[in-house]
């Protein structure tokens, strides 16, 4: 390809001023614009009709071009037919193609203008018209495909993502977000109102990344191999953006080069240079700023895409993980993984975000220098020096602030763990009045550890934002010193002012690099905790083997056990099963009994695979089903939990319900199964439901740990018969009960007796029952006639026969409806097994949980900011705010000393007299650095640490006051979430915000007061600037406000689906169920994920416009500089200084609208802990005025006078008209069937509830008029379910360290612990896991009546206190009870079976909340028609009794 112009290939024109040559014109740039436009047009185009779009690169051809030319119009034509036909996005080629070429032409056409046309008038109409059509064609590319096309959403919940549509000016623009922005500003957005995610987000996708991936490589290698490839994108980005914003400070030098020559030759029109040269220098500042602003912002996008995949790919990993771990890692406290979520994951996240910096600052930092030696000469080195020595004293900061975070992260973790544990044994911590102690153990840890630890790390902190603002100064300084000292060549306005530009964007990288130095380090310290997770020992996969099987014949094997050896952990030495044998058959119901701790808990835990297998094998036909010791109920509905993802199918779930007695339960439910229920449950309601599930799921393996214990006995007795026994709805299913109780024995086809770990004895009824040695033949004579036997059946009747005496019609009503359900089965005759139905995201309903999460809208209330100041210390903002101000203000005045430096050295023509302006400028920097590090301490330490103390405080002084119904409405997750992430940010995070915004504020109101007093008519853009500013603003703070709180509030329930689903983890194991558990989880993170993409999309589109704005400003201050100039000339220095700040502008008032709303977006965390410190409190802890004596109660007489109360004020009567009266010592049974008001009484007696009217009076003191305190610590309880937290023994039966070790020991030995304890080998300082896990159900019951037998009251409470502890410990905690230790006390034994109460001094009868009957056992039973004879009956008392 030849050159015909006698110009040749040169770029720039010798003939014509500021023009380029026609060769290169045509040659280079239409032909390579031409050639690119070419191969991409045919490659895209031959792509998208055989295959459809896959991203092409091209080298490009050159090629002459008047052939190119006709060949790639006719190429782009395809392309566009193609691309229409094919795709849903506009072509970026052609997009981009087209202004390009016009603006091509344009400068073609202006070269032949001015050389002449000649012949080239045809071809110059030609091109002309081949733009025209570009642009039109351009026009309609912009449209886009999908123009008028229909959506094909149909059902679907979400709209689609609009970014699938969207052009590629949209998303450098960020278009996309507008229609939600301008929704924002007209209505609240809600969660419907978002676009669904990318498919490729959604985390199941990204978790199958990340796992790929670590199946090979580890955590920091899988991530970046996972989600790496936009990151990498990002980084070349941040790398063009950093290379364009140093060429703005080149660019300000040439034009104010250009003035001052232009200045200098203007009335010679020879030597001046071209006009049109100022015009092209600024529109070439304002397309570097765009291209900047365009690079910067999709660099951003990226690495906040990239966190958020991390983050998501993160949690569904751990999440999975902690389904699979063993035993041996169970130690890791429930509060610690969700801290490995909240946390960790978000640190990983957040070093996403920034960390790029870590290349990007070093690659700024030498650009930054070889320009100022481009400036300044070797002068800018003696600032290489010095940034070089501040290097290892950055990285032994940094290396302490590592240490200091490492400890704080051990400090929360300490803090949430008690916290998590506290919520966990709330009922408990209030009926023993534990508040105090738990309350001092928790502020131990945040005030001596955690506030501590903050108040170092505020203070380094603070030093180290100090130096690093410092150290461009002193490069400044030392720099011009060095120069001034060393160089003939005057300093300048010229060289001045771009070299305090550079030392401007030196302070970002700086500053930033100190930042993400520290964000490198936690997520190190995250990475570690986190791959110590994810290497943690799993379940051993094969405990057990699964066969699946879908039609199992009647006495075919379901359950095999051959010679296993069973450990909870890998490393004992000791096996906690040893030879265990055992086969079930369908059909068949076996019986396991045994003392406590003898391991028939640990048994069913070894046929789900939650124990390890050392020995023997272990085989399963189809599915299981279990239903644990302690059910666990899900935050969902009745019927979600009774359903367990399975299909409903009414008229089974009807029978259901029938069969496990739950039909009156529901009916007293305002919504019936529609109810929801917390993860704590209802009362005794939860065994049962618990059982509806494992009988809803039909599988073919039920395991049943202990359900009945928790029940009335004549509800255990019509469960038994309708559901476990042998005309029950599982009598076609393989069963094996857990059971302490004797009463069922008889219907139990086969029976194994453990004792420790051993089957000690197995076979049928009739054979053990022959043998007079067997231990459970001892155990059904020992207790199946005396009144002690534990569930209470008489072993001379058989289940079907009737009782002598007046239960005849009862036991024919209980067996007509157990008939009345076998002829219902008989009609489904198979009971098909229901399908599992997979989760959607449309079923996830939004503010899941009994109580939805409190959520403000609209602006943050200002009394919020208020509060937070008042909390902090008025005085030490103001001192803050007055810091911030005087270091603006000496930063200012140094850079006017320079300018005037530099006006001195032109008059002067050299260096001259450069000792008086210097000093000067370094006082003032100087002043500058120190004041901004006084502000830095005075913010941290004396504002926001002592207001986040404040409010901590406050929050948990307010949730230990909370009355007992808060926290069975309120989800523990929600509330850890409080404890956890909100009081992290105002801990760590509030304070630097709040910061930040007084320091951008401060700086952006001196740049304005500089140039408007340097050059009055910027003052005039300021007005429509302002306007413009506002309206964005608005636009951006009412949505990007919500945004901020749906991603909170869509937050939560990931880490109370978490925190749930770790509590029950053997239930999820063993119905198999880990898969949809997976599914829930991954759809609580892509609805969290929802709501995050918007909200920092929302920055994005803010940013673009802003800078934009920004940039026409530069445009605009040049070319009116530019026009002044051609005009009536201009000074040199004074377009330097209005420029300099100028570029200013733009960052600083964008920094301003973002820190704005990102200390308003922070605040909210304030808003909710304040919101959380609102919660109505129960009634006083202490009353001094009406305090008890010392030694009250001395007689234990309680009296019920009148009394009526309910749950909640909306909520009927649950106890009405009592009046009851106790003699001193007496001991009362109290029962009734379910729902009679049993347990509300004993609520009643602490006050959990207060009355509606009447009171009660102990000891003739009016119980309502005491403090809580007093109350609850001078009367004692053993609960139904036993509550123990993580520590010691010691610190499980006496937390408040009241008693020596002396009482201890009697009261361990009173409650058959002591041996125990004593065999273990830290005795009292035996460690406690979290929830007791450590110790059986039986011995958590004991432990429980040690603390009651510790605190020796008057009145002692037992709720049903024996339902874990098999026979011969029960027949001995009977004992206890009647014997001397209990002797002067007043007790009320709430019995679900009645033989615990037969010996009672008078029992009292419940019945709907009324008192139905009150006297001694003897007497009711006389009275063949009174209630609790029924009941007695029912339970096969009657007869036993009789006969005595």
């Amino acid at each position: 390809m030849d050159c015909r112009d006698r110009e040749g290939w040169a770029i720039v024109s010798r003939q014509r001023a500021f023009d380029v040559t026609p060769c290169f014109e045509e040659g280079i740039l239409l032909s390579s614009l031409l050639a690119a436009l070419l191969l991409i047009s045919l490659v895209r185009s031959l792509t998208l009709a055989i295959v459809g779009a896959r991203r092409v690169s091209s080298p490009i051809p050159v090629l002459a071009s008047y052939f190119l030319e006709p060949i790639a119009i006719l190429a782009s034509i395809f392309l566009t037919y193609f691309n229409h036909t094919c795709k849903r996005r506009s072509s970026a080629t052609l997009l981009l193609f087209w202004p390009l070429f016009a603006c091509a032409v344009g400068v073609w056409i202006r070269t032949r203008v001015s050389i002449g046309l000649d012949f080239y008038f045809p071809i110059l109409v030609a091109k002309a018209i081949v733009c025209g059509l570009g642009l039109l064609s351009f026009l309609l590319e912009c449209v886009g495909p999908e123009y008028g096309v229909e959506s094909q959403l149909g059902e679907k919940m979400m709209q689609e993502s609009p970014i699938l549509t969207a052009n590629i000016f949209s998303i450098w623009a960020f278009s996309w977000m507008t229609p939600l922005m301008k929704k924002g500003v007209k209505q609240y957005i809600s969660e419907q109102d978002l676009p669904a995610l990318v498919p490729s987000d959604e985390s199941r996708h990204l978790s199958d990344d990340l796992e790929k991936a670590l199946s090979k490589h580890a955590l920091w290698k899988a991530l970046f191999i996972a989600y790496g490839r936009p990151y990498a994108e990002a980084a070349g980005l941040k790398v063009l953006q950093d290379l364009l914003a140093f060429s703005q400070p080149q660019f300000l030098r040439l034009l104010l080069a250009y003035i001052s020559v232009y200045q200098t030759s203007r009335f010679n029109s020879f030597n001046r240079p071209s006009e049109l040269e100022g015009f092209a220098i600024a529109a070439v500042m304002f397309v570097a700023s765009i291209v900047q602003t365009i690079c910067l912002n999709q660099y951003f996008q990226r690495t906040f895409e990239t966190g958020m995949r991390v983050r998501a790919g993160l949690v569904s990993v751990i999440y999975k993980k902690a389904l699979v771990l063993s035993n041996d890692e169970r130690g890791r406290a429930s509060g610690d993984i969700v801290n490995l979520m909240s946390v960790d994951a978000t640190r990983l996240q957040d070093l996403c975000t920034y960390g790029l910096i870590a290349i990007s600052g070093p690659l700024q930092i030498t650009i930054a220098f070889v320009s100022l030696y481009s400036l300044l000469g070797w002068a800018a080195f003696v600032g290489v020096a010095i940034m070089v020595f501040s290097i290892p004293l950055n990285t032994q900061i940094a290396r302490i602030l590592k240490r200091m975070q490492e400890q704080q992260m051990k400090n929360r973790d300490k803090r949430t763990r008690l916290m998590s544990e506290l919520l966990a044994n709330i009922k408990s911590i209030k009926l023993y009045a534990w508040e105090n102690s738990f309350l001092r153990r928790i502020l131990e840890v945040r005030n001596e550890q955690e506030l501590k630890m903050l108040k170092k790390i505020g203070i380094v902190t603070a030093g180290n934002t100090a130096l690093w603002t410092g150290i461009p100064l002193l490069v400044a300084f030392a720099s011009f010193a060095t120069a001034a000292t060393v160089s003939s060549r005057p300093l300048t306005s010229d060289i001045i002012f771009p070299a305090i530009s550079l030392f401007m964007l030196l302070q970002f990288p700086l500053a930033m690099f100190a930042q993400v130095t520290s964000n490198i380090i936690e997520a190190a310290v995250s990475v570690k905790r986190l791959n110590n997770f994810l290497n943690a020992t799993e379940l051993q996969v094969d405990a057990v083997d699964r066969i699946p099987a879908s039609n199992i014949q009647e006495g075919e094997e379901v359950l095999s056990i051959k010679g296993g050896e069973f450990s909870w952990e890998k490393d004992n030495v000791q096996s906690t099963l040893e030879d265990i044998n055992l086969t079930v058959k369908k059909g068949q119901l076996v019986g396991v009994l045994g003392r406590v701790g003898a391991g028939k808990t640990s048994l069913l835990s070894a046929i789900i695979g939650d124990m390890n297998r050392r020995e023997g094998s272990v085989y399963i036909k189809g599915t299981v089903a279990y239903a644990p010791q302690n059910p666990w109920i899900m935050s969902a509905t009745i019927r979600e939990n009774i359903l367990f993802s399975h299909e409903y199918d009414e008229t089974f779930y009807n029978l259901v319900i029938e069969a496990c007695a739950l039909g009156p339960d529901l009916a007293l439910l305002p919504n019936g199964d529609m109810t929801e229920v917390g993860e704590k449950g209802i009362g005794g309601q939860r065994a049962r439901l618990s059982l509806a599930r494992t009988v809803y799921s039909r599988a073919d393996l039920v395991l049943l740990d202990d359900s009945l214990a928790a029940v009335d006995s004549h509800v255990a007795r019509h469960v038994f018969d309708n559901v476990i026994g042998p005309h029950g709805i599982l009598a076609s299913k393989a069963r094996v009960l857990v059971t302490n109780s004797i009463t069922f024995v008889r219907q139990f086809d086969s029976m194994i007796f453990l004792r420790r770990g051993i089957v000690l004895e197995s076979g049928s009824y009739q054979e053990l029952i022959a043998n007079e040695e067997s231990e459970i033949s001892k155990l059904i004579r020992g207790h199946g006639t005396s009144g002690g036997s534990s569930g209470t059946s008489t072993p001379v009747r058989t289940s079907g026969t009737l009782t002598p005496g007046g239960g005849e019609e009862l036991h024919e009503v209980d067996d007509k409806s157990s008939i009345i359900i076998t002829e219902k089965l008989r009609q489904q005759a198979s009971i098909s097994r229901p399908r599992l139905v997979q989760p959607t995201l449309g079923q996830l309903t939004i503010g899941k949980g009994l109580s939805t999460e409190h959520q403000e809208r609209g602006r943050v209330n200002t009394e919020v900011y208020k509060h937070y100041i008042k909390a902090a210390s008025v005085t030490g903002f103001a001192f803050f705010l007055l810091t911030v101000i005087t270091q603006q203000a000496a930063s200012v005045m140094s850079t006017f000393a320079l300018r005037y430096w530099g006006e001195h050295n032109r008059e002067q023509g050299n260096n001259e007299g450069m000792m008086f302006y210097l000093v000067i400028y370094g006082l003032f920097s100087l002043s500058s650095c120190l004041l901004g590090g006084v502000s830095s301490v005075l913010m941290w330490v004396f504002c926001a640490l002592r207001s986040t103390k404040r409010l901590h405080d406050m929050m948990l002084d307010a949730l230990m006051k909370a009355p007992l119904s808060f926290f069975e409405l309120t989800p523990t997750g929600r509330i850890l979430n409080l404890f956890s992430r909100d009081v992290y940010v105002t801990d760590q995070i509030l304070g630097r915000v709040i910061q930040n915004f007084c320091r951008t504020s401060a700086v952006c109101l001196f740049i304005l007061v500089v140039i408007g007093g340097s050059f009055p008519p910027f003052l005039v853009a300021i007005i429509p600037l302002g306007w413009f500013y506002m309206r964005v603003m608005k636009y951006y703070l009412a949505t990007s406000r919500e945004l901020k709180r749906l991603d909170a509030v869509s937050r939560s329930p990931i880490f109370a689906w978490f925190s749930e689903s770790l509590a029950g983890l053997s239930t999820i194991r063993a119905f198999h169920q880990q898969s949809i558990f997976i599914q829930h989880n991954q759809y609580r993170i892509d609805r969290n994920q929802i709501c995050y993409l918007p909200s920092i999309s929302v920055n994005r589109w803010l940013a673009v416009r802003l800078e934009f704005v920004g940039a026409l400003i530069i445009l605009c201050v040049s070319c009116l500089a530019v026009t002044a100039l051609i005009t009536s000339g201009v000074d040199a220095g004074l377009v330097g200084l209005v420029l300099s700040y100028g570029l200013n502008t733009t960052s600083s008032l964008n920094w301003l609208v973002r820190s704005a709303s990102e200390v308003e977006q922070n605040i909210v965390s304030v808003e909710r802990i304040l919101h959380q410190a609102e919660i109505k409190p129960e009634a006083p802890h202490e009353l001094p005025e009406s305090k008890p004596t010392a030694e009250w109660p001395s007689e234990g007489v309680v009296e019920f006078r009148d009394y009526s109360t309910r749950y909640r004020p909306e909520l009927d009567l649950i106890l009405k008209n009592i009046s009851v009266k106790s003699k001193p010592c007496e001991k009362i049974g109290v029962c009734g069937r379910t729902g009679a008001g049993k347990s509300s009484l004993l609520l009643a007696l602490f006050r959990i509830v207060e009355p509606s009217n009447g009171t009660i009076l102990i000891d003739d003191v009016d119980i309502t008029e005491i403090g809580l305190h007093d109350l609850r610590s001078s009367i004692s309880i053993v609960p139904q379910t036993p509550d123990l937290f993580e520590g010691t023994l010691r610190d499980n039966i006496d937390p408040l360290n009241a008693y020596t070790d002396h009482e201890i020991w009697t009261a361990l030995d009173q409650a058959y612990l002591k041996g125990y304890v004593e065999s273990l080998p830290e005795q009292l300082d035996s460690p406690v896991r979290e929830g007791g896990s450590s110790l059986s159900s039986g011995q958590r019951q004991l432990l429980c009546f040690a603390r009651a037998l510790l605190r020796k009251t008057r009145v002692l409470v037992l709720d049903e206190a024996t339902s874990a502890v098999d026979l011969d410990t029960d027949h001995a905690i009977q004992e206890i009870i009647r014997g001397p230790a209990f002797d002067k006390v007043t007790i009320f034994t709430i019995a679900h079976r009645l033989n615990t109460i037969m010996t009672s001094d008078r029992v009292l009868v419940m019945d709907a909340g009324e008192v139905a009957e009150f006297d001694s056992p003897e007497n009711l039973l006389k009275d063949k028609n009174s209630k609790f004879y029924s009941l007695a009956s029912e339970a096969g008392l009657v007869a036993e009794t009789v006969d005595q």
